[in-house]
């Protein structure tokens, strides 16, 4: 049995990439040896000062996990290469998503030389918010590994402006069913958000961050309204030092009846209600690699309304499985909302949501890494 080495975030570091991470060790261990190495020191605090660790639900605990890597300091860094080289892998496979990292895994690369294979999950190549050296930085850490797996064809395309030859799969970012605990149905995940079964709800879900368009989406309420009775928009979600601008919009088109934002970060455990009670998720994001989201969504066999923008046209198909609509464009936004609820599509969009399960399984996930690692075999 070939034996991997796992390096990312899992439990109990929060957000996306550590559920990803946890869900990938799983499936990654239906078919090999895994090895789970996660961070000692993830973010010095005076570059990220929210609370990076969340210890109140540990349904992504890993319980293997060694917890190895401080980020920041190159002797740690040099003393985990050698300990990976003592596991001997035949593959060592690493998340990617922002350039800080670069230097911690520049480093790890180095040390580990030529003889071990390497492959990186590209959640973005490029940071979602750019900055200067972040191509500088992101080439010197990619150009060193063997492997790749990305989930959006622009995230391949940015793979290959700094590495040409680079050798790589792209798959959808799988769904996250992980998060349904209790199976709460429709009506029940309403009692608990007090919601009333007549009322056609929307849920904007994650970090608020202005390249996630939420303030189109907060303009196109004012059309939804006029156009749909018993409309609501959740906003679940931790907002940045702009909240206020956000709460100006809902002030200014007098929507405080209509929009619930619950502004904070949502522990595990109560994620599912939010998207079980929902009737649509929205994504009105000005850019994107690939998003969670959606595939948390499909999770709970929830249609989707996305913007045409990075990854995520990839994994909705129009009329089918949700909408895709032009970025920026409220109008456009809310013409598709209410076409959904005005053509009663629930039903037909969540069986063709459940079509596309195997498309977005973790075992196909398994298989693009089976098949870069069997390339390796055959050039070895």
């Amino acid at each position: 049995m070939k034996k991997i080495v796992l390096i990312g975030p899992v439990y109990p570091y929060k957000g996306g990439i550590a559920h990803y991470t946890s869900l990938m060790y799983q499936a990654l261990s239906k078919k090999y040896q895994v090895e789970m190495i996660s961070y000692k020191m993830q973010y010095p605090k005076f570059l990220f000062k929210k609370e990076q660790k969340d210890y109140s639900n540990d349904m992504f605990r890993i319980e293997q996990t060694q917890f190895l890597i401080n980020t920041a300091n190159p002797f740690n860094i040099a003393a985990v290469a050698r300990k990976i080289r003592k596991l001997n892998p035949d593959l060592v496979m690493i998340q990617w998503w922002h350039p800080y990292f670069a230097p911690c895994y520049w480093i790890l690369e180095s040390l580990l030389g030529k003889k071990y294979k390497k492959m990186f999950i590209c959640h973005n190549v490029f940071p979602h918010e750019r900055f200067p050296l972040d191509k500088l930085l992101t080439k010197a850490v990619l150009k060193k590994a063997d492997y790749f797996i990305v989930h959006a064809k622009s995230d391949g395309d940015d793979l290959l402006s700094i590495k040409p030859n680079a050798q790589f799969r792209q798959n959808p970012h799988p769904t996250y069913h992980a998060f349904q605990v209790r199976n709460l149905s429709k009506e029940q995940a309403r009692q608990e958000l007090h919601k009333t079964q007549e009322e056609k709800l929307l849920l904007f879900f994650g970090f608020v961050r202005e390249y996630k368009g939420l303030k189109h989406l907060l303009q196109a309420m004012p059309i939804i309204r006029q156009q749909l009775e018993n409309v609501k928009l959740m906003v679940v979600g931790a907002f940045g030092s702009d909240k206020e601008d956000y709460l100006t919009i809902i002030r200014e088109h007098h929507l405080e009846q209509n929009i619930e934002v619950i502004d904070g970060y949502t522990p595990d455990h109560e994620v599912e209600k939010y998207f079980a009670g929902c009737d649509l998720v929205v994504l009105p994001y000005e850019s994107a690699t690939q998003s969670g989201i959606v595939q948390i969504a499909y999770g709970f066999e929830k249609p989707v309304i996305v913007t045409n923008v990075g990854g995520l046209p990839d994994v909705v198909i129009e009329g089918k499985t949700g909408y895709i609509v032009p970025s920026q464009q409220p109008k456009a936004l809310a013409e598709a909302i209410v076409r959904y609820f005005q053509l009663q599509k629930e039903q037909e969009f969540t069986e063709n949501v459940r079509k596309e399960a195997y498309r977005f399984s973790w075992d196909r996930m398994t298989e693009k890494v089976g098949e870069l690692l069997e390339m390796g075999e055959g050039n070895a």
